[in-house]
């Protein structure tokens, strides 16, 4: 047999495996510099998750072209398998193996994975030559998914909540399953209150988990269950530099701005190369330029001016900074901007609203966010308002349900066409976005009566109309 007929069937085996080749990843190729460096922060420091982290590292090392620097990834991933007897999640590292020997034409190697792949699958009853339908891969394929970027989270909960259905209790699901949940959860949600509770009760030693529920329960209004909570993941003793990123969330939350930027100069120590915290000093340096400019009414001058401007450059600085570790970090090209149309550099801002706008599968709430920040650009910095209302409109007719992105736009947009009817400005066009308004929040009278207005004066204006 030659080597290409063996190949074809070989690949149909292939296909069967549930792996990192088989799961659709869905990873940008912007992602790919800061991909390695955020998985090597992971969430459970247990033998399972770090089995899963060689895994995904061997992919992102293949797709990168770089297969024996993958092989070397699945190789201690084995030894973590062997080491812990872990015979279910091996299929997955197996599946893997023999996915890289195959695209290194190694066909010898890649049939010896299949056979382990296959025996074990004999072993535990499975009726399927190649693939074990079993909670332990569904959970591994969570977390690669979790890991993968917000475009892989919807489906990583679906793969931890099909676990729990096996396992209700396992402390690693559920940890997974909060995790995604918390993820997906914007700040007028509460999807992942209970999981983050049930999560923590089950790992009552992970601090991760516990600043996690604390800035859940800080989203909903329960400070001092999320003090109580904050107070026990600082006196854990492993504490991670990424926990502390998100410590210094919190604080920064609470106007601790001096507290957060020490958390976070502190873990920069260890993880010099993390978009995320990069990110999250910016956004302390843009709350304390806030605060200078609110003292002063807005209009900072003299030394305020100075520190104001000061802090501006060093915000720049780290999203800058974020962007050429993650140039896929939507939310930092919209910090970046806002902080270029502070200084006045119209044109830069505008270049860098424009790369957020352009970023594809963006959550629903971000896109609005995004539409919202820009509108706010076009009106105040800009002082068009046409453009303005055009991205207000725009963000609201994104279908989703009811968010804090949605609620600021409209808000934003009945301001502006409040305004405009008391300055006497375009008055039929203003009364029909107070219509709209009325209506997307539901409120059909007002909206109806608008409407007619709007309709009255056209014809009072226009006759023939």
């Amino acid at each position: 047999m030659s080597e290409e007929s063996h190949r074809n069937p070989m690949l149909e085996n292939l296909l069967q495996l549930r792996c990192h080749f088989t799961w659709e990843l869905l990873i940008e190729d912007a992602d790919m510099p800061d991909l390695e460096m955020r998985i090597s922060d992971t969430e459970l420091p247990d033998t399972e998750n770090s089995m899963g982290m060689h895994n995904l590292l061997a992919y992102v090392r293949h797709l990168k072209g770089q297969h024996e620097e993958a092989l070397q990834s699945l190789k201690e991933a084995e030894a973590l398998t062997q080491r812990e007897k872990l015979d279910k999640r091996s299929l997955v590292t197996w599946g893997n193996c023999a996915w890289v020997h195959y695209h290194r034409d190694s066909l010898a190697d890649a049939q010896t994975y299949l056979d382990k792949v296959e025996n074990t699958c004999k072993e535990f009853a499975s009726p399927f030559r190649y693939r074990m339908e079993c909670a332990e891969v569904d959970c591994e394929e969570g977390w690669a998914l979790l890991k993968c970027g917000r475009q892989n989270y919807r489906r990583a909960m679906a793969c931890f909540a099909k676990a729990l259905k096996v396992d209700p209790e396992n402390p690693e699901y559920n940890t997974g399953y909060a995790i995604a949940a918390y993820r997906q959860d914007f700040n007028d949600n509460s999807i992942s209150l209970e999981p983050l509770r049930k999560a923590v009760r089950l790992n009552p030693e992970e601090p991760y988990l516990k600043v996690l529920l604390a800035l859940k329960l800080q989203n909903l209004g329960k400070p001092d269950e999320a003090r109580m909570y904050i107070q026990e993941a600082q006196a854990n003793t492993f504490c991670q530099a990424y926990v502390f990123g998100y410590l210094a969330k919190f604080y920064l939350r609470e106007d601790f701005v001096e507290r957060a930027l020490h958390l976070l100069y502190r873990a920069l120590q260890v993880k010099p190369f993390s978009a995320f915290l990069h990110y999250q000093i910016g956004i302390c340096y843009k709350r304390q330029m806030i605060q200078i400019k609110e003292a002063a009414n807005m209009q900072p001058r003299g030394q305020d001016r100075e520190r104001a401007d000061r802090l501006i450059r060093l915000a720049m600085l780290q999203f800058q900074k974020t962007l050429e570790l993650r140039p896929t970090f939507e939310t930092a090209y919209v910090n970046l901007a806002e902080m270029y149309a502070e200084a006045g550099q119209f044109g830069e801002a505008e270049d860098n609203f424009q790369k957020a706008l352009s970023i594809r599968n963006l959550d629903i709430i971000i896109q609005q966010d995004i539409h919202f920040r820009y509108g706010r650009f076009q009106q105040f910095h800009k002082r068009s308002e046409d453009r303005a209302i055009t991205h207000y409109i725009k963000g609201l007719k994104i279908e989703g349900t009811s968010s804090y992105a949605r609620n600021k736009l409209l808000e934003a947009l009945q301001r502006l066409a409040e305004r405009r009817l008391r300055q006497n400005v375009r008055v039929v066009e203003s009364i029909s976005l107070l219509g709209f308004v009325y209506r997307l929040r539901g409120d059909t009278r007002e909206a109806l009566q608008c409407y007619e207005k709007a309709l009255r004066l056209t014809k009072a204006l226009n006759p023939e109309f």
